[in-house]
């Protein structure tokens, strides 16, 4: 089958909703996640201008891939998405599945381990094509989810990503993703910094093996310089390093006000335990991939006062949070992060896409995605582009006295 290319050039700029983390988510279409976890008060809905239909009693399997490192470095990200996607089919499920035309579907789940590598993302996909997947879930890191969307355009597959935020994930036009995109991310942080916290002189250290991390550090630095800040030092590290000292040391020696960490919350452990090491008290602030930092530091006070930029934080006094956190504790004993709640939304909105369709082909599917609205974790009333980015609103969370919550307004 043929790519589907983007016809559209200019990018609609995605933003997303911070629901919350232990500590801290108009079309007429619309499906909500619920406020409850049982089949008698789920009332996830989608609506729609055509009139209701009443199921034969035919039912069948709807059955979603997933992608996303199980083993590894990685496994944590993965498994969150997993097991996000599971608490959300369960809801579903228990609440009656999903009614397309006379049919009513109950969803199921076929996850495979990508290691978050481009090799292993392919044999995941192909894999999971195998078992006659409908729709793709994943991947859930940036280069494995890139590596497999000319598979998936040649397939003609509805493939939506939670988390990968790279621009290539979602270059075709049967690609989408819930997360915001990484200079999406590094432009707001840039905003915030200069417009809202104040800083003019900014240092910076970010992965540049990562795509995730470097893609969003550019674009931050490009806006601070666009706002008449001044990056005052940029420093790099390679994927697994874990001695900071040299870039830190750097810093040090400028009048930086402040450091902003584009990195994944291991690396951000090592950093900043390393910056108190040696004495320095400049603030932090960081991208959504700090999300879950607190189980990390041996102190948190390494990291009190951080702001960073989050789609989930699962502290949030707000039902569906409270519920999806609280089921979510109950089935693996672990609070939910951002890819948890990344992945939750995900389903919604596959769920979404099928009810607007009234159809299960991919095509119908794909041509649904622009036509609805969802109601999740981490935003309200969510649509998608022609680019497959999300529209929604950003939100940022502080780590203040050991626990993350939503930056005051």
């Amino acid at each position: 089958m043929k790519k589907f290319g983007k016809f559209m050039v200019s990018a609609v700029a995605a933003t997303l909703v911070v629901s919350s983390l232990t500590g801290c988510g108009s079309k007429e279409d619309e499906t909500e996640a619920p406020t409850e976890t049982s089949a008698e008060t789920d009332d996830a809905s989608v609506e729609t201008n055509e009139e209701e239909t009443t199921t034969s009693g035919e039912t069948a399997e709807f059955l979603i891939g997933g992608t996303g490192p199980l083993t590894g470095p990685n496994a944590s990200y993965g498994t969150s998405v997993k097991q996000g996607a599971e608490i959300a089919i369960q809801e579903i499920n228990n609440a009656g599945g999903v009614t397309v035309g006379d049919t009513t579907y109950t969803l199921a789940l076929a996850f495979e381990d990508d290691e978050a590598t481009e090799d292993k993302a392919i044999q995941a996909y192909n894999t999971l094509m195998d078992q006659g997947i409908q729709v793709l879930m994943g991947g859930t890191t940036s280069g494995a989810t890139i590596a497999i969307t000319d598979l998936t355009a040649e397939d003609g597959i509805l493939q939506i990503t939670p988390s990968g935020s790279a621009p290539e994930c979602i270059q075709y036009d049967n690609a989408f993703r819930i997360c915001f995109s990484d200079p999406e991310q590094g432009t707001a942080m840039a905003d915030y910094a200069v417009d809202v916290l104040g800083y003019t002189k900014v240092a910076v250290i970010y992965d540049n093996a990562s795509d995730y991390s470097a893609g969003i550090a550019e674009a931050f630095e490009e806006e601070i310089a666009a706002k008449g800040g001044e990056v005052v030092a940029s420093e790099s590290f390679t994927t697994g390093d874990t001695d900071f000292n040299t870039q830190l040391t750097k810093i040090k020696g400028t009048d930086a006000e402040v450091i902003f960490i584009p990195a994944y919350y291991q690396d951000v452990t090592y950093i900043t335990k390393q910056a108190s090491d040696m004495g320095m008290e400049l603030p932090f602030i960081g991208s959504d991939g700090w999300d879950g930092v607190l189980a990390t530091v041996s102190d948190p006070a390494t990291v009190e006062g951080a702001i960073f930029a989050s789609p989930f934080c699962a502290a949030v006094d707000d039902p569906n949070v409270v519920a999806f956190v609280e089921a979510y504790e109950a089935a693996y004993s672990a609070t939910p992060d951002q890819f948890a709640a990344d992945a939750y939304d995900a389903i919604y909105t596959i769920k979404a896409a099928m009810e607007q369709a009234g159809s299960t082909e991919s095509e119908d599917l794909i041509a649904a995605m622009t036509e609805i609205t969802v109601n999740g974790l981490t935003g309200e009333s969510i649509t998608f582009s022609a680019e497959g980015a999300p529209n929604k609103e950003i939100k940022y969370v502080e780590i203040k006295d050991g626990q993350y919550q939503y930056v005051e307004e």
